[in-house]
């Protein structure tokens, strides 16, 4: 039976869309990409205009050959993956795999629901090999820099670190804000607030804004105190009174990035959380008995627009679940920041009719919670301006100024939906003013001081950090996700109270890439090469002068690195005001395979070393002679030990704080490493017990069978405990 043969990327979108085409219509999934540069190898010919050498990737034999097979007997070859760089590159590798190329058409879904899919097909187009060549710079670029510059880590500090074009950069940004939290010197600074009345009214806060005409700088208490005194023998007499009204118009339709920072403060997803959750609504989720369906269009995108449709089909809802009053008279137009790729549309539901609560049911919690809020956004995105009632005076006593604020909601429009916060305002929103006239005596209740201190700038988030990369121009919306996670599974930044901070070794490597290549890894240099990667996509310039344009450059800073690998060395060391106790010279703290260790400065002649202690994290003492039980780093990874070393030598594996769940077994859980430099868990009795799993164990009784330990294993969307004895899964809380 003749029949079509579409290929997509996931085995999710293939149901989705197998579903929609039905019978006629073969769908397969490429699971990804098919080819790529080789691991073991630049796989770029430097010397011949970058000439790429791609390969089958491992283990996607079977899948190509799959599609192949397919292809000989299908009339016509619909490749849909993804409407970006990535999947154009997929369908350019996979067209030029398949025989009958005549027959080969791309489609592009920008969301999955019956109508989008169908048009597509019914409209096919040709691969983009623009779009191609500029993913295909990109991946160059990024393995250029990736395998030639990792290297240099692998000398000065230890083997196994990487760098990245844009991850680098991200890591700059993380450490140059680490080192202004350090650097800076508050400031002291004091604020004064008059609590004043009308004709023994309620009274209202005022606050000191002038002094003669200037801005009050109070650097003290005792300036405050002095100003306090003067005022308290002064007439406070209103010198203008003003009452308005505000509009507050609503925020356009998430982009990639505003839905990465919005879920990051609104629910607390990570950028890598997001992105799975939103690729699962994207490529369609189960609804009973309308099967799947996709419920979000396409989720890399910098554009705020929306189809025309979908706007129609949102304000027909909001007229009737909230009334004409909360429909805007004129449509709003949101403006997508310069170099927006205005072929995709914002981030929306693929119908607003289907509310979060209608489809909640068949929602996983994760799924819940990011579709509610995309569909929060989008429908709050064509309702009605905000109204505020707002009043503002201006109070003189002597040569003192005071402004006194006021803003009350008439009438919440588009927050109705989706709730904004003014923290600015949150004191003018906390009050109201009488009614004023120029000329009225105010009555003095209260005057009081606050002392404040000026504050450093914040530790990034992860929302923070996406939003500073997007208007940086550094990466894409593709990029920023997987940039912050290549970051933090390095171990170069980890997380604390939510906010990114660099570690050592983090910090250690941007001390030796960022003077090493002041150029490639300059915030600036990094946005043009995306400028240029868009010009290529865009027919401009070409990929191989844009190459050829950056490699000439880094190549040369690349041989002036590489001739004094022992000077980046230096420069990385530590003093630590201690001597040697074998030669006397200098002990400096430096980097080895596992880590940070004490070395003698006058190495090679004098070879003592010794381990880095950590901080102590454990309140017991050490059960042989007392002393202080630390953290310590050795060749099969962490372990404790007493701090009196090498006077005392008690070492213990760290406990995980479980017992060992084998039968009769006395032994406790604790953490080891393999040769391979792989964690696993096993029983403190090892070898009398045989205990083992590459999972951590954690103290939760399983709900269905009762034992006594569970194992925690990550999952796409997170983590998840099963219980080792009856397999039962759950929800992790962390």
């Amino acid at each position: 039976m003749a029949s079509s043969l579409v290929v997509v990327e996931s085995p999710t979108k293939a149901k989705t869309i197998s579903r929609i085409l039905g019978k006629g219509f073969v769908v397969i999934s490429s699971m990804g990409h098919i080819k790529d540069l080789p691991k073991a190898r630049l796989g770029v010919d430097v010397q011949n205009g970058f000439r790429p050498e791609y390969i089958t990737i491992r283990g996607k034999g079977p899948v190509l050959r799959k599609l192949k097979d397919a292809a000989k007997t299908a009339d016509e070859v619909f490749i849909a993956t993804d409407p970006d760089r990535e999947g154009e590159a997929i369908a350019f590798h996979i067209a030029k795999e398949l025989r009958n190329k005549h027959k080969v058409h791309r489609v592009l879904f920008y969301e999955i629901t019956a109508s989008a899919v169908k048009a597509a097909i019914a409209s096919p187009g040709t691969i983009d090999v623009k779009k191609v060549n500029a993913q295909q710079a990109r991946r160059i670029l990024d393995r250029l820099v990736g395998y030639e510059v990792s290297p240099i880590l692998w000398k000065t500090i230890r083997r196994g670190l990487s760098a990245g074009r844009v991850q680098t950069v991200a890591l700059r940004l993380v450490c140059e804000r680490e080192s202004e939290i350090e650097g800076f010197v508050p400031r002291e600074w004091w604020d004064i607030t008059a609590r004043l009345m009308k004709d023994q009214g309620e009274p209202f806060s005022a606050r000191l804004t002038k002094i003669s005409e200037e801005k009050p700088e109070l650097e003290s208490e005792e300036m405050a105190e002095e100003i306090i005194r003067d005022l308290k023998g002064l007439d406070f007499v209103v010198n203008s009174f003003q009452k308005g009204e505000r509009k507050q118009r609503p925020h356009p339709p998430y982009t990639t990035s505003t839905l990465q920072q919005d879920a990051s403060r609104r629910i607390g997803f990570s950028t890598r959380k997001t992105m799975v959750v939103a690729q699962q609504l994207f490529e369609g989720v189960e609804l009973g008995k309308e099967g799947s369906v996709g419920l979000i269009t396409y989720m890399r995108t910098d554009s705020t627009r929306s189809a025309p449709r979908a706007i129609e089909e949102a304000r027909d809802l909001i007229g009737k679940e909230f009334g004409d009053r909360f429909l805007p008279v004129k449509l709003f137009i949101y403006k997508a920041r310069k170099g927006a790729q205005e072929a995709h549309e914002a981030i929306r539901p693929t119908s607003s009719r289907r509310t979060p609560e209608s489809i909640k049911k068949y929602l996983d919690k994760n799924q819940f919670k990011l579709y509610e809020l995309v569909w929060k956004r989008f429908v709050a995105s064509q309702m009605a301006e905000a109204v505020y009632k707002t009043a503002s005076s201006d109070i003189g006593a002597g040569q003192y100024t005071f402004r006194a604020t006021a803003s009350k909601m008439i009438f919440p429009g588009f927050t109705k939906v989706y709730e904004v916060k003014n923290s600015k305002e949150s004191g003018a929103l906390n009050q109201e003013l009488p009614e004023l006239s120029q000329g009225d005596k105010l009555e003095l209740a209260s005057l009081d001081k606050k002392q404040h201190f000026t504050q450093p700038p914040p530790r990034f988030t992860e929302a923070s950090l996406v939003r500073e990369l997007e208007h940086k121009g550094i990466g894409r919306p593709s990029t920023y996700a997987p940039t912050i996670s290549t970051i933090l599974d390095r171990g170069y930044v980890e997380i604390g109270s939510r906010k990114l901070i660099p570690t050592d070794l983090g910090i250690t490597v941007n001390k030796i890439l960022v003077p090493s290549f002041p150029e490639v890894f300059a915030v600036g240099f990094t946005a043009n090469m995306e400028e240029l990667l868009d010009k290529v996509e865009s027919g401009e310039s070409g990929w191989e002068d844009v190459l050829g344009q950056f490699y000439g450059s880094f190549s040369e800073q690349l041989r002036k690195v590489e001739s004094d690998s022992r000077k980046l060395r230096d420069t990385i060391e530590e003093e630590t005001g201690e001597a040697c106790p074998e030669c006397g010279k200098p002990l400096v703290i430096r980097w080895g395979r596992y880590g940070k260790f004490l070395a003698c400065k006058g190495y090679p002649d004098c070879k003592f070393t010794k381990p880095v202690e950590e901080e102590a994290a454990l309140e017991e003492p050490c059960p042989e002679c007392g002393g202080k039980l630390i953290y310590k780093i050795g060749r099969y990874g962490r372990f404790v030990a007493c701090s009196n070393y090498p006077q005392c030598q008690f070492t213990r594996a760290i406990s995980v704080g479980v017992k060992c769940p084998k039968q009769d077994c006395s032994g406790e859980v604790v953490e080891r490493t393999s040769r391979k430099k792989k964690v696993f868990y096993s029983c403190s009795r090892y070898p009398d017990c045989d205990f083992a799993t590459w999972y951590k164990p954690v103290p939760v009784e399983c709900p269905k069978c009762g034992a006594s330990m569970m194992v925690e294993k990550n999952r796409k969307d997170g983590k998840a405990l099963q219980c080792l004895v009856c397999k039962h899964k759950m929800e992790s809380e962390s």
